[in-house]
């Protein structure tokens, strides 16, 4: 009789519920849950055939301090052992999240949406935390450009977003903590270079050419010229709900600390995160004398020193393009108030 009972133990532990095609089963096993939840849990996916099974061998185990939360999915083919064994181990489902360069908090929010699963309000609370760049950047009021782009694994929990936002914000350290004595050398603060980057990722997605068009941004500063770049404006557009994919010639009058033809000097903070790429330009910018550069059409730019080469270049490359087909671009290029758009 004892054989047999062990026998009927050793098949309900090793034998699979649901045949091996069936499909997986998603289980969302909440922090403080306690061994009889969970079994129950199991049992109403139709796991474990009692849960009476599954508390006997977290007993049989003396794993009951052991179960971890998160999200699991279990699959036809596993035993209630595989089961346990993975709620031990805390195998948790992951799910990967991928951040291009050059985009704003409210662009990841719905990034970490779509692919991972985080809510996106739950992502923009957690980018609001700015304490967690404080000892950086004292001014920060939010961690615009300061969420590295990057793919990150997120597991799914309740406080995900938090958990992804400070990895960001570590990754971000990584890159940034070793350059602060060169950040001092430049004369710049943390913010300066952080927000100078992010002008740059916008502006060329050429690595090339991302030492220039540094070079160019810090000419002008120097020389108390506007910065005049297009995707402060969309910045501020976006502030204002008014962005519809499109630049007008009125936007470019919108009053907007962040808008770059009206105000000299450096936008308030960064308007994206920027890759290493765009952050190292700013810190080994050409040295260059050049003031202007614009588009060839072709992803590339042409770069000036001085404004009459500046007005051949324009001619070469933006006069014979028809207005119609980007009319802030030609106002721009004919009043050569500017320089001229990057992507």
């Amino acid at each position: 009789m004892a054989a047999l009972g062990a026998y009927a133990w050793q098949r309900e532990k090793c034998r699979p519920v649901l045949p091996p095609g069936a499909p997986p089963q998603t289980v969302t096993i909440v922090p403080g849950a306690r061994v009889t939840e969970i079994a129950r849990l199991l049992h109403e996916r139709g796991l474990v055939r009692h849960p009476l099974v599954f508390r006997l061998m977290v007993i049989e185990r003396g794993v009951g301090n052991r179960l971890k939360a998160g999200e699991y999915r279990f699959f036809g083919w596993q035993t209630a052992e595989h089961m346990l064994d993975a709620i031990v181990r805390g195998d948790v489902v992951h799910r990967r999240v991928t951040f291009p360069e050059g985009r704003t908090i409210e662009d990841m929010a719905l990034l970490a949406q779509a692919q991972a699963d985080v809510p996106a309000a739950d992502f923009r609370k957690a980018a609001r935390d700015a304490a967690l760049v404080r000892d950086l950047d004292p001014l920060a009021t939010d961690l615009e450009g300061y969420l590295f782009p990057d793919t990150y694994e997120v597991p799914q929990k309740e406080n995900a977003a938090p958990a992804l936002v400070a990895r960001m914000v570590a990754r971000f350290r990584q890159i940034a903590e070793p350059n602060l004595p060169l950040v001092r050398e430049r004369g710049l603060s943390l913010r300066d270079v952080v927000t100078l980057a992010s002008l740059v990722e916008l502006e060329t997605a050429r690595p090339e050419e991302r030492p220039r068009v540094a070079a160019v941004f810090l000419n002008r500063l120097k020389q108390k010229m506007p910065l005049q770049t297009d995707p402060t404006v969309i910045y501020a557009l976006r502030q204002a709900g008014r962005y519809d994919g499109n630049i007008r010639k009125a936007d470019l009058a919108i009053d907007s600390p962040y808008n770059t033809y009206r105000k000299t000097g450096l936008p308030p903070g960064p308007i994206a995160s920027a890759g290493r790429s765009a952050f190292e330009a700013v810190l080994h910018a050409s040295p260059t004398r050049e003031l202007y550069f614009v588009s060839r059409n072709d992803g590339t730019h042409e770069f000036s020193a001085t404004l009459r080469d500046h007005e051949r270049a324009v001619d070469r490359y933006q006069r014979h393009r028809s207005p119609a087909a980007d009319p802030v671009a030609q106002d721009r290029a004919t009043g050569l108030r500017s320089v001229a758009r990057g992507n």
